[in-house]
């Protein structure tokens, strides 16, 4: 990265920054995992009459599975983290079946033929050995807890610590290719429009402070 201003931003079309797109995407995944378990937290805790609104917990609680889940998804260029990137975390626990629970949960709760609030059953009322009327009976499944979310945040951010790392690699690598450009070459790329303060994204450890 440099310090200096950029008067234009080009597009590079290289594997490399395919690569590296890629793993900012994978870390604005992590990122959001991590702000719905610190939503989900503030929901959860209990306080003096206060009652959590289900419908934000379970938004909230799918959007992170989803969210993670995507992180492991395969792709051409093979970004994708693995279970052996979550075994190799420095985490104490069963992570690896946390994570695999983790997977099983998305498919559940983004299941788009189950309900993932209720079990309804139908039965028949009998009175004196004569069906009177039909019976519509529902289980509540039980939502999630403070320590799953807590759990949850906690091998997010240290996959996200992973992932900046690897950012830092391909930023290297990007950088590398594109100072063998000639300055003609360059003028032939893309100019992407950049908006905003151009500040970059939030690196884990900037809020490390405020995740634990």
């Amino acid at each position: 990265m440099t310090d200096v201003a950029p008067r234009t931003v080009r597009r590079i079309g290289s594997p490399a920054a395919a690569a590296l797109a890629d793993l900012a995407s994978i870390f604005d995944d992590l990122q959001t995992v991590l702000l719905c378990c610190e939503r989900l937290v503030a929901e959860l805790r209990p306080g003096l009459a206060k009652q959590h609104d289900e419908v934000v917990v379970e938004s909230l609680w799918t959007t992170a599975l989803i969210s993670y889940s995507r992180c492991f998804a395969g792709g051409e260029r093979g970004m994708g983290l693995t279970e052996d990137d979550v075994e190799g975390l420095e985490l104490k626990g069963e992570k690896l079946a946390w994570h695999r629970m983790l997977r099983r949960l998305k498919k559940h709760y983004a299941d788009p033929a189950a309900n993932p609030r209720e079990t309804f059953t139908v039965g028949v009322a009998v009175a004196d050995g004569v069906p009177a009327g039909v019976a519509i009976t529902s289980a509540h499944q039980d939502p999630v807890d403070e320590q799953t979310v807590r759990q949850t945040g906690a091998l997010a951010f240290a996959l996200s610590k992973l992932v900046d790392a690897r950012i830092a690699q391909h930023q290297a690598t990007v950088l590398e290719g594109a100072q063998a450009l000639s300055a003609k070459e360059l003028e032939t790329l893309d100019e992407i429009e950049v908006t905003g303060d151009g500040a970059p994204p939030p690196r884990p450890e900037d809020d490390a402070e405020g995740r634990s």
